[in-house]
């Protein structure tokens, strides 16, 4: 069964297919939004947000792009409304969740580079698109759409947080 046949499937409120879309995508929208928030925690309480989200509006996804893409922009979207909403509670949680996913990613031998830690430094909306554009391969215009903001606005953004990454890097 394709991944259509699985969300008309899962529209018509067959449990087994939500599940295997669940199943199909949890883990790329995890490491997504990892890398999006530099908070684990806060990640995964996205992605299970992001999945509420998603079986409450199944019906509204129109194939125009990928299901993941769809995923992606719910959780984005849910993640700027979340710091619109805890501005200055976040900051310390970033700094706390950035230290703890390091210290996490280094127990396990897995790589934590300077590249990460100067992307943690960006504000959310300058690493967001760099994270979309450069990890996961999205055009300027997806990005746009995603995040609701013009395609010229996505380039800035990239441009201006590449900047600052290499200006970190470089000192």
């Amino acid at each position: 069964m394709n991944e259509k046949d699985i969300i008309k499937a899962a529209r018509l409120g067959n449990s087994q297919a939500l599940a295997k879309l669940f199943q199909q995508n949890y883990t790329f929208l995890l490491k997504y939004l990892i890398k999006a928030t530099m908070n684990k925690a806060m990640a995964e309480d996205l992605a299970q947000e992001t999945f509420a989200k998603c079986l409450e509006k199944i019906h509204q996804y129109d194939e125009k792009s990928k299901f993941s893409s769809w995923l992606i922009a719910i959780a984005t979207n849910l993640y700027m409304d979340q710091l619109r909403k805890n501005k200055r509670e976040n900051n310390w949680e970033k700094e706390q969740g950035i230290r703890h996913l390091k210290w996490q990613m280094e127990n396990r031998n897995e790589e934590w580079n300077d590249v990460l830690t100067a992307l943690s430094h960006l504000r959310d909306d300058v690493r967001i698109p760099i994270v979309l554009k450069h990890y996961y391969g999205y055009s300027y215009d997806d990005i746009g759409n995603i995040m609701k903001i013009s395609s010229g606005t996505v380039k800035s953004r990239i441009h201006n947080g590449i900047l600052a990454v290499r200006k970190e890097l470089n000192t």
